[in-house]
């Protein structure tokens, strides 16, 4: 698996073509309605509602080719399993020094959230961790500044 490609979880793949669904049918529609609501109203140049709506309807165009780039250029990986740390794997550490273990799983920078323990591959952590095995300890600079794991477990 290459480190440098743009990766995506199954679950976040059909998660943005919903999206997508929902933004080129119901949400498009929706800002047409308005623009012509707005353009009912009279003189374009001061007419607020107007400009409003066109630029929701210039955000709506931007995220919909977003996500098109999004899916055209990413792989789409269901999910680690294996030896090696890779996007998708699942991995227990533990701060050297701390009782205090963790898991988090290793995916794309799209799908990134600590908050929900979703590493991505490309921070410097997920770049630690890319490749190692269970047993082993990696290291990587924080801003708080270096920090080492050892690694517990792989899925």
């Amino acid at each position: 698996m290459d480190q440098a490609a743009n990766y995506i979880t199954k679950e976040k793949r059909e998660e943005l073509l919903k999206e997508l669904e929902d933004l080129k049918g119901p949400k498009r529609k929706e800002i047409l309605a308005s623009l012509e609501y707005a353009k009912s109203l009279g003189d374009l140049s001061e007419n607020a509602e107007y400009h409003q709506t066109r630029e929701d309807q210039g955000k709506l165009e931007g995220r919909i080719v977003k996500i098109e780039k999004i899916l055209q250029s990413s792989e789409t990986v269901s999910g680690g399993g294996g030896d090696l740390i890779e996007v998708g794997s699942n991995v227990i550490v533990q701060k050297v020094g701390s009782q205090d273990k963790r898991t988090y799983t290793i995916v794309g920078s799209e799908e990134a959230d600590m908050g929900k323990g979703k590493v991505s591959n490309r921070s410097p952590f997920g770049e630690a961790l890319f490749g190692k095995k269970k047993g082993e300890n990696v290291s990587f600079t924080a801003p708080g500044g270096k920090v080492n794991y050892k690694i517990l477990d792989v899925s």
